[in-house]
This record gives C-alpha cells, sequence and structure tokens, in this order.
C-alpha cells in the first residue's frame, strides 16, 4: 500500500476554434460588455470534434509528460457529463484511442466537481496498492447542448479537456486529503431535463436541452458550498489559509471565484484563473488551469494547490494537493486534433437554427 499518490504527468487539449463575446452577440441579444460584467468572460472554445478526442489528446499529452506508455495504464477515468455516448463510457472510446487497452475504464459524472471527484477516486485507488498508473481526464463537449435562444446560459460554457498521471510515491505529494458533497435535494436548480430515460423522447423538440440554470442561487450555494469544503479539507490537515500557495478553483465565474479568494484571505494573485479565455468547462476547468499554472512557472516543488469546485448535483469538492519535485515534463506529444477549417459560428449553425 502506496503512502501517497503524485501527479507525474498533466496535459491539456483546447480546440483551436475562438468564439468571441461579440460574434455571440450576432446571434443573441447582448453584447460584449454584459456577459463581461457578469461573468468575466470575453471568449471560449468551440470543439468541432467528440468530447472523447480532446480528452484523448490531453490524456496522450499527460502521459508524455509522465514518461507512461499508454499499455502500462491500469486504470483510466474520465469525469464528464457531456459523453459521446451513454452506452458504451466516453473512457472507453478513450481507452481505444489511446491504447490503453489494459486499463480498467469507467465514466465519472458530478458535473463541474467531476475532476475533483475522479482525482479522489484514483488516489485511493492508487493508495490501495491495487491500482499502479493512473490516468484521470476531464473532458466537456458543453456546447453541443447549448440552447441559442437561452442568453444566461448558451454564453457561459466553452468545450476543452485536462487530464492527469498518478502515481504511487513514497515521498509526500499529491492528493493529501479530500471533502466531497451533494445538495441533491436542490438538484433542479442546474440541469438538462428530458435528457435520460425520466424524459419523453417522443415530443416534437427532442433533442433541443433548455438547461435549467438559477443563477443567483447557483451563485449564492456555490460561494457558502466551496468555502465549506475548504474550510473542512484545511482542518483536517492541520492548515492555515497562510499555507495556500496557490488556489485553482473551478472556473464558472469571475465573481465566484473572487468571492471565495476573499472568503480564504488569500489575495488573487495566487488563484488561477482562465475563465475569461475558455469560459465555464465543466469538469474540464480545473485540470486545464493546473496545466497552465505549470506551463507558466507558476508552481513550485513543494507547493500547497488548494482546489475547490462546485457543480450539478449540485456537487461540491474541495482537495489540497501537496505537489512534488518536478515541475517540468519528461517528454511531450505530437498528439494533435484534426484542422478546422470553419469558424466557430459555421460549427453551430444548425444548432443555432434549430434552437432559435
Amino acid at each position: 500500500m502506496s503512502n501517497y499518490a503524485a501527479i507525474t504527468g498533466w496535459g491539456k487539449c483546447l480546440p483551436p476554434t475562438v468564439l468571441t463575446n461579440d460574434q455571440i452577440a450576432t446571434v443573441i441579444d447582448t453584447s460584449d460588455e454584459w456577459i463581461r460584467t457578469r461573468s468575466g468572460i470575453s471568449e471560449r472554445r468551440v470543439s468541432h470534434v467528440p468530447g472523447s478526442d480532446l480528452a484523448t489528446v490531453a490524456g496522450k499529452r499527460a502521459l508524455a509528460a509522465a514518461g507512461v506508455d499508454a499499455q502500462d495504464l491500469d486504470l483510466l477515468i474520465v469525469a464528464t457529463c457531456t459523453p459521446d455516448t451513454v452506452i458504451p463510457s466516453t473512457a472507453a472510446h478513450v481507452q481505444r484511442k489511446t491504447g490503453a487497452r489494459n486499463a480498467a475504464v469507467f465514466d465519472l459524472n458530478a458535473g463541474c466537481s467531476g475532476f475533483l471527484y475522479s482525482l479522489t477516486v484514483a488516489t485511493s485507488m492508487i493508495r490501495s496498492g491495487v491500482y499502479k498508473k493512473a490516468l484521470v481526464i476531464g473532458s466537456e463537449r458543453i456546447t453541443w447542448f447549448l440552447n441559442w435562444s437561452m442568453r444566461d446560459t448558451a454564453v457561459l460554457f466553452g468545450d476543452g479537456a485536462g487530464a492527469v498521471v498518478v502515481e504511487p510515491s513514497a515521498e509526500k505529494s499529491g492528493l493529501l486529503f479530500s471533502h466531497l458533497a451533494c445538495e441533491g435535494d436542490a438538484a433542479e436548480i442546474l440541469q438538462i431535463p428530458n435528457f435520460g430515460t425520466a424524459g419523453n423522447r417522443f415530443v416534437d423538440d427532442y433533442g433541443i436541452f433548455n438547461v435549467q440554470f438559477d443563477g443567483r442561487e447557483i451563485f449564492r450555494r456555490a460561494v457558502k458550498g466551496m468555502a465549506l469544503e475548504t474550510r473542512i479539507v484545511l482542518g483536517e490537515l492541520g492548515l492555515s489559509d497562510d499555507d495556500i500557495d496557490m488556489i485553482i478553483p473551478h472556473q464558472a465565474n469571475q465573481r465566484i471565484i473572487e468571492s471565495l479568494a476573499k472568503h480564504l484571505s488569500v489575495d488573487m494573485a495566487k488563484v488561477e484563473m482562465n475563465i475569461q479565455r475558455y469560459g465555464n468547462t465543466s469538469a474540464a476547468s480545473i485540470p486545464v488551469a493546473m496545466v497552465e499554472a505549470l506551463e507558466a512557472g507558476r508552481i513550485n516543488p513543494g507547493d500547497n494547490l488548494l482546489l475547490a469546485a462546485f457543480g450539478a448535483g449540485l456537487t461540491r469538492a474541495a482537495g489540497l494537493i501537496h505537489w512534488g519535485e518536478r515541475t517540468t515534463p519528461l517528454g511531450i506529444s505530437e498528439a494533435e486534433l484534426p484542422a478546422c477549417k470553419q469558424t466557430a459560428l459555421e460549427i453551430l449553425r444548425e444548432a443555432i437554427e434549430h434552437t432559435q
């Protein structure tokens, strides 16, 4: 049984096609100022390929960074609420595309908290001693679900994927402690109705998903919920706010992120934030932000990284990662998405026409 489960590799994949606020304003009654002042978002990415392709590229890049061959993986978890298919799992598609033929695979749907939930599961399975090499991926293609007549939700989301490799370690490293929770009694605050076996697949507008989203209530519960979880984690580890070197929160809303930092008395200079470029990428947001912090040299050996998330369910989670000695990749993957010649609005044209 291993004492710790270190993060040894990391990778991200963002679709190349950018959708700006000004472009959205050509199809929805909104403006760049309206979107930025309410969310902090200036642009987001739109994928021209399935989510499993995003996950595969991010996963291959994480494997290269760890110096791990895909065939040596014995565990592959994909955190997603936008699967390629319900049957089989997106993880099964990713296994085939990465060549991780020896890995046990499954999807985990905890909404925007999905990556932290999945990292907790992988860490526990590594610590058990049964599994040795795990690949954890957060991957979402949320733009596929959006109803382009609903301004409050259509402007918020984007596509992307982020991944980490987790391996046993005798040194203090990796996810030291996490706490997961859910407010299921308020699940209807954020949901996509009529998608699943509880819905009616014979209605005329089946395939048009009206995302239920109570922004004001989500804001209130997100700040309160993430603050509660972070206090539990810090208390369990005997740490104070001053022991936090960086906060990597779920990228849902700039004001939520700022409120969490204020609650923890942490300067925004210690907060990794990229929502302005990518929007809310759900389960992908934390791993993408982590990878970008590493690429920018903002994470140092021995740093304490506080992760916090809140999502559909209503799930919430927080965890403390103690970073190991290595902050540079062992290798670089040549994996890339296929080229895309379409603009974002061209990719979304059919969805926009059918929902407006």
